[in-house]
C-alpha cells in the first residue's frame, strides 16, 4: 500500500491514543481513505496486521459504515438522499437526472472520471427534501431542474481546470 509519509506518521500517532490497539480501526480507516480515496483490499490486510486483528474484523467495520468506499470514485462525489422524505419529494428522479447528465450509473465513475453518483441514507434535512451532498456542500430542494443546473456548474468547473 502506497501511503503518504504524513499519513503513516499520523497512523502511528493515532494508535498511541487507544489502550486497545483495535480501537484505532475507525480512525485508521478514515486516514487511509483520506489519503487513497478508498479502502483497497491490501489496506484491510495492512490495518489488520498493524492492529493485531484478523482481516475479517476490519472488513466488518468497513461494510457496516456507509462512509467507507471499497473502490475509487470520481473527483466529485454526488450523494443523493434516498430516505422517505427525499424519496417522496422526488429524490429518485433527482438521482436519475444526475446519472443522465454524467452518463453514469449509481456507484460508478463517469466516463470522464469526474463524477460518482451514489444514493445515501438520511442527510438530516428532511424539511428541504430532496437533498444532495456534492462533496461537502449540501444542496436543498434539488429537483431535476436544479440537478441540471448543479451538473452544468460541475461540468463548467471541470472544463476550466483542463
Amino acid at each position: 500500500m502506497n501511503l503518504q509519509p504524513a499519513t503513516l506518521a499520523q497512523i502511528d500517532e493515532v494508535i498511541t491514543h487507544y489502550p486497545e490497539k483495535r480501537s484505532a480501526t475507525l480512525p485508521l480507516l478514515h486516514l487511509i481513505q483520506e489519503d487513497l480515496g478508498f479502502i483497497p483490499d491490501d489496506g484491510i490486510t495492512w490495518i489488520a496486521e498493524k492492529l493485531g486483528l484478523e482481516p475479517i474484523n476490519v472488513y466488518e467495520v468497513i461494510t457496516f459504515y456507509p462512509m467507507f468506499r471499497r473502490k475509487p470514485i470520481g473527483r466529485r462525489h454526488i450523494k443523493v438522499c434516498r430516505t422517505l422524505s427525499c424519496a417522496l419529494m422526488g429524490g429518485y428522479k433527482t438521482c436519475a437526472a444526475f446519472e443522465k447528465e454524467f452518463n453514469t450509473h449509481l456507484g460508478e465513475v463517469s466516463p470522464d472520471g469526474e463524477v460518482t453518483v451514489d444514493f445515501v441514507e438520511c442527510l438530516a434535512s428532511c424539511g428541504t427534501a430532496p437533498v444532495v451532498l456534492i462533496d461537502d456542500d449540501l444542496h436543498e430542494k434539488v429537483d431535476a431542474v436544479k440537478a441540471k443546473q448543479l451538473s452544468d456548474e460541475i461540468k463548467q468547473a471541470s472544463a476550466q481546470r483542463r
